[in-house]
């Protein structure tokens, strides 16, 4: 196995790595809407939040050598179900030629009081 880790996504915020390749696989910790440069959140917007949410699985899928069109299968977490349809309009914009796998869920709160958190799952290989 390998720790990924990099700078341009946030640093984990408890006993856990950013991410880790196992094999042919890359598995992401879920992302929430913390800035990396200043370490605060995003907008409390469900459309801020999910776009630095997304911003950040990018920089991980970097680190690893991989990007959007290698996930195979997301988690998505929301503080409230009511948030699904903007979560999706911009979700979709990463996801516009390759659908992964997908579970969305609602849950009664998130680290930080974010309103979104999204983890991954990439195929590296061939």
């Amino acid at each position: 196995m390998k720790v990924i880790s990099t700078e341009k996504a946030p640093a984990a915020i408890g006993p856990y790595s950013q991410g880790i390749i196992a094999g042919d696989f890359f598995y992401a910790s879920g992302q929430i809407a913390i800035i990396p440069e200043t370490g605060q959140l995003a907008e409390r917007t469900i459309e801020a939040q999910t776009e630095q949410v997304m911003k950040n699985i990018g920089e991980l899928l970097a680190a690893a050598g991989a990007d959007y069109s290698k996930v195979v299968k997301t988690g998505c977490f929301l503080a409230d179900m009511g948030d699904f349809a903007a979560f999706n309009e911009i979700y979709a914009k990463y996801f516009s030629d390759h659908k992964p796998a997908r579970s969305c869920v609602a849950v009664k709160t998130l680290p930080k009081e974010v309103l979104c958190e999204v983890e991954v799952v990439a195929y590296l290989g061939e």
